[in-house]
């Protein structure tokens, strides 16, 4: 029983681990993504520009991709 327990313990901090990294790297590529493209993406999608919906969706679930490969064990 203190194994399968230590076990979560074990999975639960990996867990959390990989959620703080994810959140903190997407943090940043947001920034650089928005450092790099000549228009405001936010006012873009307040104003329903669905175009850009888009392009910050598929930007954000690429980079994912590529972060969960780089940090699973």
């Amino acid at each position: 029983m203190l194994f399968i327990l230590k076990q979560y313990l074990i999975t639960f901090g990996w867990a959390l681990t990989g959620a703080i990294s994810m959140a903190i790297s997407l943090g940043i590529m947001l920034k650089i993504f928005a450092w790099l493209t000549p228009i405001n993406e936010w006012e873009e999608i307040k104003n329903k520009n669905w175009g850009v919906v888009v392009l910050l969706s598929v930007v954000i679930i690429a980079s994912a991709a590529v972060i969960i490969v780089t940090i699973m064990p």
